[in-house]
């Protein structure tokens, strides 16, 4: 593997689709006719990705990511997989980094780990997984199963999925992050559950991440869990910041509002995440794509000015009452 950046060309596509065509696997391929060069001249005129930091360490990483839940679940389909591939390069052209996966979430992991593997890409993303096994024996196990679907040295964060079996998983974070086998550990929740253990966990363990769902409709996060993410140092991951798609649909077809541009906005889903980013506690939302042009567009979210406080209030009653 070598160290230049590959982007997804019409011949190293149809090279992508005919190895997996034949061997339904991504390693070893001949590297020859793959497009090497700079990025895109759109992505290099758009300003500087804004920069989140990581409290616990000061490392900054670009402050939109991307999820896989559901889209990156392709099993062995070549077609989709080389799909997936070139979402991954948009999303790394445009400035991204962190990619955000789980073993809930099928063949997502193993698609992530060949298509970073086929691009040239792994060191480039930030890899954000998820430990999530009733059998907490399992634990460890399941981590080593996931880091090899990623094909990964060890992972960047692992969090402990909608807090199954938390107490056991954290436990075998905290020791792997001692041995240095994963840098970064925290834990999840999502649809707004388990707010309360949630809090008493984030006030009584030490965690450099969480992650929850935020978005202008969902905002119960705004109450205890954000203020109490900034007091304790703890990076703040966002899921769910489109509700899955129905949010983004629902405001498919609207016009946007005049003072968008202000913002330097020029779609709703780049609305919605400055809305997210504009919150002083939050990190890194991590929204989910099957297209490139969309991972592109949600990174560049992170460009231009973010909202004021009586900005983003307007901006959320104005998605709420559409």
């Amino acid at each position: 593997m070598t160290d230049a950046k590959r982007t997804l060309t019409p011949t190293s596509r149809r090279r992508f689709l005919a190895a997996g065509a034949t061997a339904l696997t991504l390693s070893g391929l001949s590297r020859a006719g793959l497009g090497i060069g700079a990025r895109p001249a759109a992505a290099q005129g758009a300003g500087p990705v804004l920069q989140r930091t990581i409290q616990s360490t000061g490392e900054s990483l670009p402050a939109v990511g991307l999820g896989s839940w559901i889209t990156f679940n392709v099993g062995d389909d070549p077609v989709l997989r080389a799909d997936c591939a070139e979402v991954m390069a948009s999303f790394l052209d445009a400035g991204g980094s962190v990619i955000d996966s789980s073993p809930m979430y099928g063949s997502s992991q193993s698609v992530i780990g060949a298509g970073l593997e086929w691009l040239g890409r792994r060191d480039e993303a930030f890899s954000a997984d998820k430990v999530w096994t009733g059998d907490t024996d399992e634990g460890r196990a399941q981590i080593e199963a996931s880091r090899e679907n990623w094909r990964v040295p060890r992972f960047d964060l692992v969090q402990v999925h909608n807090l199954v079996g938390w107490e056991a998983h954290l436990e075998t974070l905290a020791a792997m992050k001692a041995a240095g086998e994963v840098r970064y550990v925290g834990i999840t929740t999502s649809h707004g559950r388990r707010h309360g253990d949630f809090e008493a966990i984030m006030r009584s363990h030490d965690l450099d991440f969480v992650q929850l769902t935020y978005n202008p409709v969902d905002r119960e996060a705004e109450d205890r869990l954000l203020p109490l993410a900034r007091e304790r140092g703890i990076a703040v991951l966002v899921n769910r910041p489109f509700r899955r798609g129905a949010l983004t649909g629902r405001l498919e077809g609207e016009p946007m509002p005049a003072w968008a541009s202000e913002l330097g906005a020029q779609t709703w889903a780049q609305l919605v995440l400055k809305f997210i980013l504009s919150h002083p506690a939050t990190t890194i939302p991590i929204p989910a794509t099957t297209k490139p042009e969309h991972a592109r567009e949600n990174v560049l979210a992170a460009t231009g000015p973010l909202p004021d406080d009586a900005l983003r209030e307007r901006l959320a009653r104005h998605i709420q009452e559409i």
